[in-house]
């Protein structure tokens, strides 16, 4: 596959994301009667069940990354060239952008507002650690001998992750950014957002630190990147 057919992937699938995450959010807080479990738990329902589907659509072209963690993750377990990072990267944050932007429109809002939903302090930083690090844990776990599971896995790791953490799991620098420009359920605002990136690429170095030990005796090479490609479809 063509580097410019990755970035696209990456770029619309990171939207999409973030449609779904700022959307369901709106949708929720609209039809929920001010019960903030309810929010959350559409928020979560929505957001888990569309990168399930994200992932399928997408994964064969790009790898499904929609996520400078697991990007970076990827180029240092060597599955993905450094040569690519940085438009994987761009792709990912203009998505990510152009998908808080698109949930706007469809509630009538502002293209974009800047949040002012709080989310400070040493408890939010741990969880967001503890949620990266689960999520590239579930990633290269699952994709050593059931790459076909990772889907299904990240979507229900990140359903679950949305109630075991403070932070509601943003896991994603790009998300974490681009929900800075909202200032709705999901919202974070943009004081709070550095804290939040820094641990969560400590995460991911760590994460992939780990299970590049974890593995060592394995005979099986790690996967490509989320879901492997078939030889065919390279261009």
């Amino acid at each position: 596959m063509t580097p410019g057919r990755k970035i696209a992937a990456e770029a619309l699938g990171t939207a999409l994301l973030l449609s779904a995450v700022v959307g369901s959010g709106i949708m929720g807080e609209n039809l929920s009667g001010g019960n903030v479990a309810l929010t959350l738990l559409a928020n979560t329902v929505a957001t888990g069940a569309t990168l399930v589907a994200l992932i399928l659509a997408f994964g064969s072209v790009s790898g499904a990354h929609f996520n400078p963690a697991v990007t970076l993750s990827a180029a240092l377990r060597h599955t993905l060239p450094w040569r690519e990072v940085p438009g994987y990267l761009a792709a990912q944050i203009i998505g990510a952008f152009a998908g808080v932007a698109a949930a706007h429109v469809m509630f009538s809002h502002a293209l974009f507002t800047a949040s002012e939903h709080a989310r400070a302090g040493s408890a939010q930083l741990f969880s967001e650690f503890i949620a990266t690090f689960g999520l590239l844990s579930v990633i290269w776990g699952c994709s050593r001998l059931r790459a076909e599971s990772v889907p299904y896995a990240v979507g229900a790791y990140i359903t679950g992750a949305y109630w075991f953490t403070a932070s509601t799991s943003f896991a994603n620098p790009a998300v974490t950014l681009a929900r800075s420009a909202t200032n709705t359920f999901s919202g974070i605002r943009p004081i709070d957002t550095p804290g939040f990136i820094v641990v969560q690429v400590m995460a991911a170095v760590i994460a992939t630190w780990f299970w590049s030990w974890l593995t060592a005796t394995k005979s099986k090479a790690p996967r490509e990147i989320l879901i492997p490609k078939k030889e065919s479809s390279h261009a």
